[in-house]
């Protein structure tokens, strides 16, 4: 049996960290170019730096994305960009262009490449190719099946390894090619600035009557025609496992420390708990189920992993996030009075009870006791995100645990 490795995705300094307390046995970020994910905060070098050396400390490896399709004039500017990346040692580099693969192979021959989903990968043919090419993995395309992926499995060679999506946004195009944003904004999706607009709501107009629009009602919202709800697979762990997946990848470098802490923990306690054996797996199917549900997200699907979607299984469908909890803050260090820093997220006030998560599992109540800003003052309630403040909990706690509020129903 493979060990699959946990891939989790890492928005910025602060939430590699909690990757990588939370469960991650790989943190995949992007640097300040060539990513697919230009309104992601990103890491500066010096970020890099210092995440890629944390994660090592903890014997974590960090992937750096470097998945655009380029264009002639990206090409000086990767080489360079490579040339800083390779002094700061990351494990691998994601890629999804064959011209920008070969100059990584160039520049930083040691640092592993790794094939993009966006580069569509379908078939064995497509992995050996890369393979031959000096890949050591393969992203598979979210379009195809577990048989499909165990057939690929059974006809590449043992040391090339597959790599999966296994949670989180699903594209609407094709393993992530889409010209929707580039049409309507001149932003292009495939070069790191898309702006989404499968999320958008849409109407219909009929030819001869172009001023008048008219919804096709889903819900109470309005119609979201391209709108894809979530993918989800922690209730098939064992599928996964046999299908001889590599390592699990969770969607997300744009999400907060609250949905990664959430998705990490409970992932890596369903990976190791199968790995004890599949009764205890089986047996902690209800915390799974029910911690996953813990940030927020849309309706979950299983994607294409078992075929095509059922029409009571489809992908496509409203726009409505499902949200249980409130993010608050990062529990930091304790200053000379043994109040505990965070940065905050949301608002919140002096006797409310928050939510503590533990990498563990463990979930404690606390109760605000006390609010002080950096200047020292005393504060009721705490209504602007961002500020540092400094927080009397009531009991002892750990840097990185996160603060979290449960909603009303």
């Amino acid at each position: 049996m493979r060990r699959p490795e946990l891939l989790i995705p890492a928005s910025s300094l602060e939430v590699l960290k909690i990757a990588v307390i939370f469960g991650a046995d790989a943190v995949y970020v992007g640097g300040e170019a060539f990513g697919l994910r230009a309104k992601a905060k990103n890491f500066s070098m010096k970020e890099l730096e210092e995440g890629i050396a944390f994660a090592h400390s903890h014997d974590v490896k960090v992937y750096i994305t470097a998945n655009i399709l380029a264009h002639n004039e990206d090409l000086k500017e990767v080489r360079n960009y490579f040339k800083e990346l390779k002094e700061l040692k990351p494990d691998a580099l994601i890629i999804s262009d064959p011209g920008v693969f070969q100059i990584a192979g160039e520049v930083c021959p040691k640092i592993e490449r790794h094939i993009s989903t966006q580069a569509n990968n379908t078939n064995y043919g497509t992995y050996r190719f890369w393979h031959a090419l000096g890949a050591k993995r393969v992203v598979s395309a979210r379009e195809l099946s577990l048989e499909e992926i165990k057939e690929i499995r059974a006809n590449i060679p043992d040391s090339l390894e597959i790599e999966t999506f296994i949670h989180g946004a699903m594209c609407i195009s094709y393993s992530g090619r889409c010209l929707l944003s580039n049409y309507f904004t001149g932003r292009d999706a495939n070069r790191g600035a898309c702006t989404h607009p499968c999320r958008w709501k849409y109407s219909i107009v009929e030819e001869t009557r172009p001023n008048e629009y008219m919804p096709v009602y889903e819900n109470e919202r309005g119609t979201y025609i391209f709108n894809s709800k979530d993918l989800c697979m922690i209730e098939h762990i064992p599928e996964l496992v046999e299908a001889g997946i590599d390592s699990f990848k969770i969607e997300g470098r744009m999400k907060n420390a609250l949905y990664v802490a959430t998705v990490a923990r409970t992932y890596r306690k369903a990976i190791d708990d199968y790995k004890v054996s599949p009764e205890l797996y089986r047996e902690n199917l209800p915390w799974y189920l029910d911690q996953i549900s813990n940030c927020t997200y849309r309706q979950f699907t299983t994607g294409f992993f078992f075929g095509k979607p059922s029409d009571e299984a489809q992908i496509y469908d409203n726009n409505t996030y499902c949200k249980e909890y409130t993010y608050i803050g990062i529990v930091g260090e304790q200053n000379q009075d043994g109040l505990y820093r965070i940065e905050q997220r949301n608002k919140f006030s002096v006797g409310e009870e928050l939510e503590v998560m533990k990498p563990d599992g463990t979930n404690e109540t606390v109760t605000v006791r006390r609010i002080v800003d950096e200047e020292g003052c005393e504060m009721v309630s705490a209504p602007h995100p961002k500020q540092v403040l400094y927080l009397d909990l009531g009991r002892p706690l750990d840097l990185y645990d996160i603060l979290r509020r449960k909603e009303e129903d």
